[in-house]
């Protein structure tokens, strides 16, 4: 695992985290934030397999 899969998966994990709390709070912008946040989680954890996956080639 390199640093980008790390990172990646932690973000996306905190981004759940705000999503969900902003849905129990009501806060829409809380939420929002979250969502995007689960995004780019999920972007630089891809980016980070394929860097792995070319490293193993």
């Amino acid at each position: 695992m390199n640093k980008d899969q790390v990172k990646g998966r932690v973000k996306t994990v905190e981004g759940t985290v705000k999503e969900v709390t902003g849905k129990v709070v009501g806060n829409k912008s809380l939420e929002e934030k979250g969502k995007a946040e689960k995004v780019v989680g999920k972007v630089q954890s891809g980016y980070g397999d394929i860097k792995e996956d070319i490293k193993n080639v």
